[in-house]
């Protein structure tokens, strides 16, 4: 008898358990994101390290590397060229700074304002995970999921 009432509690502990593991597993949590205060002091932290342009200028060389390879048309590079568009990538750098509070941002940009050093070696250029999600965005872009039709 005390076997039986240990089987039906494993069971009904396991008919609990089972769609909540489930659920866990497909409900994947969304990326953090700064304050809309913080967002204003990341975009200028990005201009003053002129990290829109080195976007801009390595999405452009992943796009003329591919049309020598691939031997693009002139239209086609041009299509793809005119779906460059920062905004795209921009939740990328949000979440990488999104550790920081508004008075380390505001130091970070102090910085970057005054040394000319961080405008060409700075956190964003270093990191390796905002690296590879640059690699990603240019080769998104490459294959063509940018353009709108």
């Amino acid at each position: 008898m005390k076997n039986l009432k240990k089987h039906a509690f494993l069971a009904l502990l396991l008919c609990l358990l089972i769609p909540t593991i489930c659920i866990s597993q497909t409900n994947s949590p969304s990326a953090k994101m700064p304050s809309q205060q913080n967002k204003i002091i990341i975009d200028k932290i990005v201009e003053a390290a002129h990290y829109k342009n080195y976007v801009i200028d390595y999405c452009l060389s992943k796009i003329n590397e591919a049309s020598a390879k691939e031997g693009w048309n002139e239209q086609k590079a041009m299509e793809i060229t005119e779906s460059i568009n920062y905004k795209n990538f921009r939740d990328a750098i949000y979440n990488l700074f999104v550790v920081y509070d508004e008075v380390e941002l505001e130091t970070l940009l102090k910085a970057y304002e005054k040394d000319t050093a961080y405008q060409t070696q700075n956190i964003m250029t270093t990191s390796k995970v905002l690296t590879n999600n640059l690699n990603i965005f240019a080769n998104d872009i490459v294959k063509g999921k940018y353009i709108s039709k």
